[in-house]
């Protein structure tokens, strides 16, 4: 596991999701510079006045535009991601924010009886995208409020994981924009070590910080 940084460029943010966590990464893109553009279930003459009031700068469009941005932000509640569309995000590098919250949302069937990372079965759904889990261990209000620039002291760091080196890549630009620390975790399996309930979950921490929490972490799967 290593810091990795951006190598290409990235113009636009594709936002599935316009709750208080799909607003938060919207408002950090428009900051850093990227074109952002949310979707939700509704049309989007439904959403236009909301995103412009609480997103400004952000543009309101439906799904298929959203899904055909350099990179796609799904942000929806994770009961209801099979109401992501599939065919639209062939071919697209989504990053997972979603988190499983039996305690809140109640126990979901999808979740409750499957040995795997919600992740992974998010991926085995939109099987012809690439899945890269991160930004759901940071609270939408410090996702806002604890981005620095790169190698200021004490930066923030954020873990990433998946299954194609490309598409981590892809995203670990994006971090590093919105100002966080980009930590290579691993495949997909490995965002288990920052599910909700674990030390990484739970807090802020650094680059060397966070490495060395990931790397207990696998030592402890593989004891």
């Amino acid at each position: 596991m290593e810091l990795i940084v951006k190598l290409g460029e990235l113009r636009t943010v594709g936002v599935l999701g316009a709750g208080r966590v799909g607003t938060a990464v919207a408002r950090q893109a428009l900051k850093a510079g990227y074109m952002v553009k949310i979707a939700t279930a509704k049309p989007v003459d439904e959403i236009a006045m909301i995103v412009e009031i609480v997103t400004p700068g952000a543009i309101a469009v439906d799904a298929d535009e959203a899904a055909a941005a350099d990179i796609v932000v799904a942000a929806v509640p994770l009961h209801k991601y099979r109401t992501l569309s599939p065919g639209v995000l062939t071919g697209k590098t989504v990053i997972d924010v979603m988190n499983y919250w039996a305690p809140t949302d109640g126990e979901v069937d999808d979740f409750e009886n499957d040995p795997r990372t919600s992740s992974e079965i998010v991926q085995e759904f939109l099987a012809g995208a690439t899945v890269v889990k991160s930004l759901n261990h940071i609270g939408y209000h410090e996702l806002e409020e604890d981005g620095n620039e790169p190698g200021a002291p004490g930066r923030r760091a954020l873990a990433l994981a998946g299954d194609r080196d490309d598409a981590k890549v892809l995203v670990a630009g994006f971090l590093d924009r919105l100002g966080y620390d980009p930590i290579d975790a691993g495949p997909l399996t490995a965002g288990r070590a920052f599910q909700p309930g674990t030390e990484i979950f739970n807090g802020s921490h650094t680059a060397e910080q966070l490495q060395a929490l990931l790397s207990a972490a696998t030592e402890s799967a593989h004891a």
